[in-house]
């Protein structure tokens, strides 16, 4: 089934033109991706498709009855609502009556209550419920009555994102979904999308998520869109060979377009049918022959300031706020060319550290000694001060009028700003004109162009295109220089940095020799090891080609079903005594969360059962 059919779409932005006569639809279940450069039209495009934005021409039908949500990149709020109460903006009969539930709760109202106990009977959405609860924890969002506008844009993107996948829409429209999520809550969302039976559209950056999500990819490739069926790795290796037979059919076409230009200075007065349809002919293989064929990708050559051989030596280090350890008696030297990723759950005192590294905060005990040609560079998100009234061009300016490249060239600002693919056009825009990415590689340019030598870098590749992120990591894996990498973009990390430090918490940090595709592996297999003595107790007691369940199993298999059993009964029992609507509101809460947590229960030992049931 069809779920989105879209014909001849075009749009512009004054003079610039994102894309023209796009065609493509989207089938139910499908899985899709958008890729393109930076500032080419892709937000433009997702906000065309939700209705915030509509196009200059062309038509947009989805199926009918579906339920379409959109997850923006920077999405907005009600002013004055609290985190639940924008959670549960939802038009879904269960999600209406569990938001009308909560609220006769808080407000100790017994009629409103009772009614609205019915009403979760009779829709079932106790189990819902839970699940709300079981994506909230997962998403980290626990201070259900925080108002909004308290809240972080990241914070206020993951609400959103809460929002989205409670609904349970028909079709998803996502909007760097990744950005400002941990690793443990991107694995997860990529599990929850794999398995989701909603139909999606997004855009990404994020490569093992496209890889493991997605098998369709649609590519928009100057104003024109090419479709891939298949994941990234698909992607990548069919757009390699549309790119090569391109070439071969221009370089074709030229070799003719040569021959037909010396008929066409021959016979300049040909009036036959024949010769005027060659004529026709010819002006349309010129344009063919004509196409620029040339990429405009950019090229990451700025010059890294020399380095000594002191660079950072850290000593019994130790900082705490309060109670709260954050470095617990560390030493560690940096050394040249270190290529070092940071990972860690968020409060673990990641962003202290670097800090404390740079000098912006002060160790509580313990020593650093820097080198005298020490040259720092931090790239943050919150240090992007770009202000929306300048021009482009004076960014650099301010800066630098001449910036000195890698092998002794140098530049001046215009044609810095051309090297890094804004084109002359863009160079006199407001910076307040260009696209989200465009701004992140405006800062990046800003950063590198000092010539530091010591690079840190806090999720450099949020918001920018991969194309522009295949080229940062080439350069970064050739710098000169130290380089710390603090980001969620695991292909990133495993490309670029060779060790790992793991912020465990509690002021402890673990130093991992390798990428973090393999110290997951090893943390995964550590988590299995501890899982594994009971079983192999087991294991041992039995015979090796032995079927049937050993005596603790089938004590445990036999108890199983008794338990559950019972558990049913209390489910059953709660429920009635809830609907009664004679509980206190203590009580009330209490005995919800107690219906969640048997149901969670009573699955994890239904599987059990059924698992041991397969030996009998």
């Amino acid at each position: 089934m069809n779920h989105l059919q879209i014909e001849k779409l075009s749009k512009s932005w004054g003079e610039l033109e994102l894309f023209e006569d796009i065609t493509f639809n989207i089938n139910q279940g499908e899985k899709v991706a958008l890729i393109a450069r930076n500032g080419t039209g892709k937000t433009s495009l997702l906000d065309i498709l939700s209705g915030k934005d509509i196009a200059d021409i062309g038509t947009i039908e989805f199926a009918k009855d579906i339920e379409v949500a959109y997850l923006e990149q920077s999405p907005d709020f009600e002013k004055g609502n609290t985190v639940i109460e924008a959670i549960f903006e939802s038009s879904s009969q269960q999600v209406q009556t569990i938001k009308e539930y909560n609220a006769a709760i808080n407000q100790e109202d017994q009629k409103r209550l009772d009614k609205a106990i019915e009403e979760m009977n009779r829709l079932n959405a106790w189990d819902y419920e839970t699940r709300i609860k079981q994506i909230l924890s997962r998403l980290k969002i626990l201070n259900f009555n925080q108002p909004i506008n308290q809240l972080s844009g990241g914070e206020k993107k993951r609400v959103a994102l809460a929002h989205t996948l409670i609904n349970e829409p028909d079709f998803i429209i996502l909007d760097e979904p990744t950005n400002h999520l941990d690793l443990d809550m991107i694995e997860w969302l990529e599990e929850y999308l794999k398995k989701t039976k909603s139909t999606l559209l997004m855009v990404t950056h994020d490569r093992y998520f496209l890889d493991r999500v997605c098998d369709v990819i649609l590519e928009l490739d100057n104003k024109i869109l090419f479709r891939y069926k298949g994941n990234y790795s698909y992607f990548v290796e069919k757009r390699a060979e549309r790119i090569q037979n391109l070439k071969a059919n221009v370089e074709k076409a030229r070799n003719l377009y040569r021959k037909e230009l010396d008929w066409m200075r021959r016979m300049p007065q040909a009036r036959a049918t024949k010769a005027k349809a060659r004529i026709d002919a010819f002006y349309d293989l010129e344009d063919k022959a004509h196409q620029n064929l040339q990429e405009n990708s950019l090229d990451i050559n700025v010059k890294a300031a020399r380095m000594g051989k002191k660079i950072v030596e850290m000593y019994n280090v130790h900082k705490s706020f309060d109670e709260i350890v954050i470095l617990e008696d560390f030493s560690y030297l940096f050394k040249r060319n270190e290529k070092l990723g940071i990972v860690g759950k968020n409060g673990t005192g990641k962003t202290t550290f670097l800090n404390i590294l740079t000098g912006e905060t002060q160790a509580d005990a313990g020593k650093i000694e820097k080198g005298e040609s020490l040259r720092f560079a931090y790239y943050t998100q919150s240090g992007m001060q770009l202000k929306d009234d300048k021009r482009v061009i004076e960014v650099i300016k301010d800066i630098a009028e001449v910036i000195h490249l890698d092998g002794g060239s140098k530049m001046s600002a215009s044609q810095f700003l051309r090297h890094w693919m804004f084109n002359d056009d863009m160079h006199y825009n407001y910076v307040s004109k260009l696209s989200g990415g465009e701004k992140r590689r405006l800062h990046l340019m800003t950063v590198l162009m000092k010539n530091p030598n010591f690079l840190i870098l806090d999720e450099p590749t949020n918001d920018l295109d991969i194309m522009t992120i295949n080229v940062l990591e080439e350069y970064l894996k050739s710098f000169q220089g130290c380089v710390i990498v603090v980001s969620h973009d695991r292909f990133f990390m495993d490309k670029v940095v060779e060790h790992l430090f793991v912020f465990e918490g509690e002021g402890k940090i673990r130093n991992y020799a390798g990428n973090y595709t393999q110290y997951r592996e090893v943390v995964n297999k550590e988590q299995r090891q501890k899982e594994k003595p009971k079983k192999q107790k087991v294991e041992r007691k039995e015979k090796p080609k032995q079927k049937k369940l050993s005596y603790k199993e089938q004590k445990e298999f036999d108890a199983l079903e008794k338990e559950v059993e019972e558990m049913e009964i209390q489910k059953t029992t709660l429920e009635t005594e809830i609907s009664t609507g004679e509980l206190a509101q203590n009580d009330l809460f209490e005995k919800s969360n107690k219906i969640g947590e048997l149901i969670e229960l009573i699955d994890e030992k239904s599987m059990r059962w059924l698992e041991l049931s397969e030996k009998q």
